[in-house]
């Protein structure tokens, strides 16, 4: 058993007390961005963890290519905030972290395949704890509690029961099926639901300064995005997707600002709909400014482009806003799916596109929705870029699919839209996302 020699109350809000001294088994963490609870479980994983020689914890996120900037430096960042770094192995080919010691370790894996989870052996001891972190990104309960029967049924030594954490900031949309099951969980024996915010946060000096004055940008700007970000709400989805007096208009570039790289993103059509291609300019003070729009539609011409020419177009525009700019280009963006074009522009320029890694699109969209309402996204006002505007403030989603878990948009006129969802989802460190 390893003494620790930090105070406990200065670093777990009190907030969370009854939930963490509650002897149940499943205990659910959710709530709004900011309310420190991934920081709390991490802490009281590290300190249960080193009370037993013989216990591991397994720490699962839906993707596996997430877990290392995610809950790998979360349970790292725990380890070194209890002063006890040198108990440990570092170890990130497979993620892990290991007690050099008693060799019983932090696990870490992506439950992309559930059934791989189900024959995983520890050689070392046994699993005591799990940890489902971002509990939205799985896609229904069942492959959740396919991974947690395969720890909970084993029969621990000493009469030790397997604890289950699961945490996440619930969806916008009341039809998501953790909402529902939530709902459903709510006073069953052996569980505890706590919703916490960053109201809750009640130690001095937890939350900087500059976070809460983002927080109050954001509840002034778009109260209802507020209440879902940061209160945790299930504010629904309504039907007008953006709220346009958050995207603001620009005669010309900021005097007291400056961009630091330009980007491009494309959203390919076909034989009846619309390409595009936008340029963004990210400035300093971190400022996401639509510089330029590219747009081409098919529609009523009996002579259609081919590949070639929109390769030409493409190749054109790109090269105009990089001599007018002159800034460097940071990354191009395309459609997953697209395959035609970025393999002509690659056959006649050398141009190859990173394939966006695309999510549900009210995932998507939320990247947008977050950008606008801190107040951060701007467009030149030029006639290239009122088929933006235009396209933005008639997005909407299909009423008939919003009492649903996967509500559609209304396909047309999107095609701005999308070029913007695929850049933002690109570049989400570069423009400040935190996901």
């Amino acid at each position: 058993m390893t003494v620790l020699n930090v105070d406990l109350d200065k670093m777990i809000n009190p907030h969370f007390d009854p939930i963490l001294f509650d002897d149940v088994t499943n205990k659910v963490f959710k709530g709004g961005r900011g309310s420190t609870k991934s920081s709390v479980i991490s802490i009281q994983l590290v300190v249960d963890f080193l009370q037993d020689k013989d216990a591991n914890v397994l720490v699962m996120r839906k993707v596996a290519n997430t877990i290392g900037l995610s809950v790998y430096e979360q349970i790292k960042q725990a380890i070194y905030w209890l002063h006890v770094e040198s108990l440990f192995k570092f170890q990130k080919s497979p993620f892990r972290i290991i007690h050099k010691a008693t060799g019983t370790a932090f696990y870490f894996s992506g439950v992309d395949d559930p059934q791989k989870l189900k024959s995983m052996v520890i050689a070392q001891g046994y699993v005591r704890w799990l940890w489902f972190e971002e509990l939205a990104e799985f896609s229904s309960w069942s492959e959740i509690d396919m991974v947690r029967a395969s720890f909970t049924r084993k029969v621990l030594p000493n009469d030790h029961r397997v604890v289950t954490y699961y945490s996440y900031n619930p969806p916008k949309n009341p039809y998501e099926w953790i909402n529902r099951w939530v709902n459903e969980h709510q006073g069953v024996k052996n569980w505890h639901i706590d919703h916490s915010t960053y109201k809750d946060v009640t130690i001095p000096g937890m939350l900087s300064d500059d976070y809460l004055e983002e927080i109050e940008t954001v509840k002034k700007n778009d109260p209802t995005y507020y209440e879902w970000m940061y209160l945790g709400k299930v504010v629904g989805l309504g039907t007008n997707i953006y709220n346009m007096d958050n995207f603001h208009s620009l005669k010309e570039l900021p005097d007291d600002d400056y961009l630091l790289h330009i980007y491009f993103s494309v959203d390919v059509g076909h034989e009846v709909s619309a390409t595009t291609c936008l340029c963004y300019g990210l400035t300093r003070k971190g400022k996401i400014i639509l510089l330029d729009c590219y747009y081409y539609s098919p529609a009523g011409k009996v002579r259609k482009k081919a590949p070639v020419e929109l390769s030409q177009d493409l190749k054109q525009f790109i090269d105009d806003n990089k001599e007018r700019w002159r800034k460097p280009v940071r990354r191009m963006t395309m459609d997953s799916a697209e395959g035609a074009l970025d393999n002509q522009m690659y056959r006649d320029y050398g141009i190859r596109w990173h394939k966006v890694s695309k999510l549900k699109k009210v995932d998507m969209i939320d990247r947008v929705q977050n950008i606008a309402a801190q107040g951060r996204l701007f467009y030149l006002d030029t006639n290239a870029n009122k088929i933006y505007v235009e396209e933005h403030r008639n997005y909407r989603w299909d009423e008939n699919t919003l009492e649903s878990a996967d509500p559609k948009v209304i396909k047309e006129g999107d095609h701005t839209c999308d070029a913007e969802q695929y850049l933002f989802r690109d570049n989400e460190r570069d423009f400040g996302l935190k996901y």
